[in-house]
C-alpha cells in the first residue's frame, strides 16, 4: 500500500472537494482519498499494483485540477 500527497493549483470552491473525492473513491485501487481545501491538497492511500500515482493525477487533471507535484510514500 502506498501513499500519495498530490499538490494542485489553488482550490476555489468546496465543492471541488466533493467532486474529487467521490470520483477517487470509485477509482479502483484506490483505498481512500481526503481533499486538503486550504492547502489544496490531495492525500490518497492506493495499492500501487493496481494503479499507478500517474494514473490518479490523470484522473484528477481531467476533473479539471492540475496536479503540481506528487509526493509518494
Amino acid at each position: 500500500m502506498s501513499k500519495g500527497v498530490f499538490q494542485l493549483e489553488p482550490l476555489s470552491c468546496p465543492s471541488c472537494i466533493k467532486k474529487i473525492e467521490t470520483t477517487l473513491s470509485k477509482t479502483e485501487g484506490i483505498e481512500s482519498a481526503k481533499v486538503l481545501f486550504n492547502s489544496s491538497k490531495v492525500r490518497a492511500e492506493f495499492d500501487d499494483t493496481k494503479i499507478e500515482a500517474s494514473k490518479i493525477e490523470e484522473t484528477i487533471s481531467k476533473l479539471g485540477y492540475p496536479v503540481k507535484s506528487t509526493k509518494v510514500s
